[in-house]
């Protein structure tokens, strides 16, 4: 299986260029974008993504925690009388703990939430790069195929407006 790499210069010609690429068939395995391209997960179909749903399991367990800490530090541990604030429930004093629990939540739903991306995106220190040609950081845009008809392939992209074709 080879790799094939279009490379565009703009990006309505990109996107042009990846519902023709999706209409006949062909399976694009990535995109290189220097930025966020409006249209572009429409035209090539892309499923929605599930990280939403991990950021808000992380919160409800950090909300969960954070309550649970507020009970335990508040009533269960070391209750004290604050103002004569009674402390033997957790619902009493609950408007005094909804800060701390909202910023525990935030807190950790962000800093769990920045080690799945670093996971999932798999750009730890020390690994190589994935992306194959540096223009795409500045003003290029560049599709990746994998395929074994390449001459297909090829002919499809340069009646898309492509700027270069690599055959890896």
């Amino acid at each position: 299986m080879k790799s094939i790499y279009a490379i565009y210069d703009d990006d309505e010609v990109l996107v042009a260029a990846a519902k023709k690429i999706h209409a006949s068939g062909i399976k694009v395995t990535e995109v290189f974008t220097p930025f966020a391209v409006h249209g572009l997960p429409e035209a090539l179909h892309t499923p929605r993504t599930r990280l939403a749903i991990c950021s808000f399991l992380y919160g409800a367990v950090a909300c969960s925690l954070a309550c649970y800490g507020a009970w335990y530090f508040a009533v269960s541990d070391w209750p004290m009388d604050v103002g004569g604030k009674p402390n033997w429930t957790l619902y009493h004093n609950i408007p005094a703990f909804i800060p701390p629990i909202f910023e525990f939540t935030v807190f950790c739903s962000a800093h769990f939430m920045f080690w799945t991306l670093l996971f999932r995106s798999w750009i730890l220190p020390g690994v190589s790069p994935k992306n194959p040609d540096p223009r795409t950081t500045d003003d290029k845009f560049l599709v990746l195929i994998e395929t074994n008809d390449t001459d297909k392939v090829s002919r499809l992209l340069k009646e898309t407006g492509v700027t270069e074709i690599k055959i890896v």
